[in-house]
């Protein structure tokens, strides 16, 4: 179990976790993702505090995809610093656990 990752990422909106997720999945560098409905983020940036809504991002992946995946993230995304956080899954379902590693590619190179 140690080498599955829950992905959390925040976006400015729902078509933009949608197309997030629909390129993570299709690329194989998740399995699934799941879009929560808006939240309201409080954060400090550019000198003061900031209040904005938001949609989060929970993506199931491989512990040695983190990288890839926070990458790509990186390059879709329209923030200049998304959120982007990996944590460790240390239980659940083996079969579900299984199923991950089964739709989740380690070359991601092959993936698009």
């Amino acid at each position: 179990m140690d080498d599955i990752r829950l992905i959390y990422v925040t976006a400015a909106s729902r078509d933009q976790a949608i197309e997030l997720a629909r390129t993570l999945v299709g690329e194989r560098l998740v399995a699934c993702a799941n879009i929560l409905p808006e939240i309201t983020s409080i954060y400090w940036w550019d000198g003061a505090v900031q209040q904005e809504p938001e949609v989060a991002l929970i993506a199931k992946t491989r512990a040695d995809l983190v990288e890839a995946v926070t990458a790509r993230v990186g390059e879709l995304h329209s923030y200049s610093c998304p959120c982007v956080v990996a944590m460790p899954v240390v239980g659940g379902n083996p079969a579900f656990l299984d199923w991950i590693k089964a739709e989740t590619v380690i070359d991601v190179k092959t993936a698009r």
